[in-house]
């Protein structure tokens, strides 16, 4: 046995190994630990990638289907503009013919009440002035 003041005979060789093997340990006691961080992190992963699958199938269904009603609607939308387009076309005919039919009668009206008024007008005159001396 030592003594209390003995030293033991380790040479440098032996604590240079010593030393590695202690180095070894606490790599080997960290990378355990991270290991085991990494698989849980894995695992929670993959709960949270089954879980999204889970809940994405449907969400792209539901908007499959509402595209597909976008494009009916949109289809329908189509038919009504070309109807708004046809009556609008038809209505400026319409307003043609309807400007022919009024605006020229009515021109024509109006220049010969115009003419008329004139011509009792000087009529009256010749008649005021005619009597006065």
């Amino acid at each position: 046995m030592l003594a209390a003041g003995e030293v033991t005979g380790l040479t440098a060789g032996e604590v240079a190994g010593l030393i590695v093997a202690m180095f070894w340990a606490i790599l080997v006691c960290f990378m355990a630990v991270v290991l085991v961080k990494l698989a849980r992190l894995l695992t929670e992963t993959s709960k949270v990638v089954s879980e999204l699958s889970d809940r994405v199938v449907p969400l792209l269904e539901d908007v499959g289907h509402t595209v597909n009603e976008t494009n009916r609607q949109l289809v329908a939308v189509e038919a009504i503009t070309e109807n708004v387009k046809d009556v609008s076309g038809n209505m400026v005919k319409i307003t043609g013919v309807a400007a022919m039919l009024f605006a020229g009668p009515m021109i024509k009206l109006s220049a010969l009440s115009y003419g008329v008024r004139e011509a009792l007008a000087r009529r009256e005159r010749r008649a005021i002035g005619g009597r006065r001396p």
